[in-house]
């Protein structure tokens, strides 16, 4: 992303109305019309969504939490973390039982 001086390509008009709102400051303009989100250009998402499943698959065959966290160079909070929002995105799918 490149840095562009507002008033050297928006109408003065419109670089003063901006200005009620925001001065000296760095502001994102995105892309009109498109809706990607984080990650999907570059593969990101899908990537980070597999290693999540992976250590949510690890956690349910009964590995442990210091094993995984080993496995993958994260905090355990952030093993927890990543346990925690799929088994509750499986719940609010219906996908985990409590038998």
């Amino acid at each position: 992303m490149k840095y562009k001086n507002a008033k050297n390509i928006l109408p003065e008009e419109l670089v003063t109305e901006i200005q009620k709102y925001i001065q000296g400051d760095i502001i994102y303009v995105p892309i009109q019309g498109k809706k990607i989100s984080w990650g999907e250009k570059s593969g990101s998402k899908e990537t980070l969504h597999a290693r999540n499943t992976r250590i949510f698959d690890l956690y349910t065959l009964g590995y442990d939490i210091k094993e995984i966290q080993d496995m993958f160079n994260l905090s355990e909070s952030s093993i927890r973390k990543i346990i925690s929002n799929i088994k509750k995105s499986q719940l609010c799918l219906g996908g985990i039982t409590n038998e």
